[in-house]
């Protein structure tokens, strides 16, 4: 029985959009039969293989169920129990993980101002002092997210330097890649690229936010970086019993350019309703908004009058980011359409004229 509108789109989340048709085909594929629970079956050894064609030979995939259990179980795996991490402070662990790196693993987060989204060596060093001082935690780890919380980029020599002034302080590189496939896709390069060959040592690699029904992976990069990550997941309450499904999607996603494709499409459609609204904004159009950070892959972060976002968003839903300051976030999927796009871009222009 279908209860919802298949017709009706939304720019909240990414994570609004349903399933993308190639991952339905391959879930059921792996479908019928038995195959060995806990990730003993093919499918998961096959995504073994497409990871490291995309990450490096030393590359190790461990599939979990959800982004927050990729992050956590991934810093706690390489983290003692008096270990921190360094992240920004609009970092989704720090943010919109229910306290779950502090409850769950009871990792300590020593969090960064940035204008951006971006950390930096420098705003990395206003956390990363203190080593042998019994008072203070120790920052064991950096988390950086590709793409950020605020929709920017981290450019491969950016996270080379991150990487390089890390591991200068024995310190583990984490990335949460809930979108790497749109910042892969933004960047027009490899995966490996802006991890492996950058100096990332462990990462949350996502899928949902990209048309998987459910599922990510924790890919360690560095050799032995991990060890522990085969009793964690299960500790952690990630390990599926039957994880073919997970890796059959994973599968999907990565071959035959379908994360690319998927994100990139995104991305395109993130611009196209930046660059409609920038027209308005030119021919007078449209008055009363203007943008907080620039749009480098799927998300659009505007400025405008709370008042009207929630007349706005009364016909199309999406999230205030800073409400105080009237910030709002607009965000596309792999199926957001260009008639989406420009229906969306009609309502926030008619809206902003009545305010007018």
């Amino acid at each position: 029985m279908k209860l919802h509108d298949d017709n009706y789109r939304g720019f909240a989340s990414d994570n609004y959009a349903g399933a993308h048709p190639e991952i339905l085909d391959a879930i059921a594929a792996a479908n019928g039969g038995h195959q060995i629970a806990y990730g003993e079956d093919l499918y998961t050894a096959r995504l073994q293989e497409v990871m490291r064609e995309h990450f490096g030979a030393q590359a190790e995939t461990f599939p979990v169920f959800n982004g927050t259990g990729a992050n956590v179980t991934a810093l706690t795996s390489v983290l003692p129990r008096w270990g921190a991490v360094v992240a920004a402070s609009t970092a989704h662990i720090n943010t919109d993980e229910g306290g779950a790196p502090e409850r769950v693993s009871g990792l300590k987060l020593l969090t960064v101002d940035t204008p951006d989204g971006k950390l930096t060596p420098e705003l990395i060093d206003r956390q990363a002092w203190g080593w042998g001082d019994e008072h203070r935690a120790q920052p064991l780890a950096v988390s950086i997210t590709q793409t950020t919380e605020l929709g920017t980029l981290y450019t491969p020599a950016e996270i080379r330097a991150i990487a390089d002034h890390v591991h200068a302080h024995d310190m583990v590189l984490h990335l949460d890649g809930a979108r790497i496939s749109n910042a892969a896709a933004a960047l027009e390069m490899p995966l490996r690229a802006f991890t492996t060959d950058a100096g990332v040592d462990i990462l949350s690699f996502g899928g949902t936010k990209n048309g998987l029904l459910y599922g990510e992976a924790i890919v360690a990069l560095t050799p032995g970086v991990a060890e522990g990550l085969l009793y964690l997941r299960k500790l952690n309450m990630q390990l599926a019993s039957k994880m073919r499904f997970a890796s059959a999607q994973l599968i999907a996603l990565l071959s035959d350019g379908l994360y690319l494709r998927s994100a990139g499409h995104a991305n395109a459609m993130a611009a196209r309703l930046r660059s409609s609204l920038e027209a308005g904004i030119a021919d007078g159009s449209i008055t009363g908004l203007s943008f907080s950070q620039p749009t480098q892959a799927n998300a659009v972060f505007a400025i405008l009058d709370p008042a009207v976002s929630d007349r706005i968003r009364e016909r199309v839903r999406f999230y205030d980011w800073d409400r105080a300051a009237g910030e709002v976030r607009w965000m596309t999927a792999f199926d957001t359409t260009e008639a989406d796009v420009d229906a969306f871009v009609a309502v926030i222009a008619e809206e902003l004229r009545r305010a007018a």
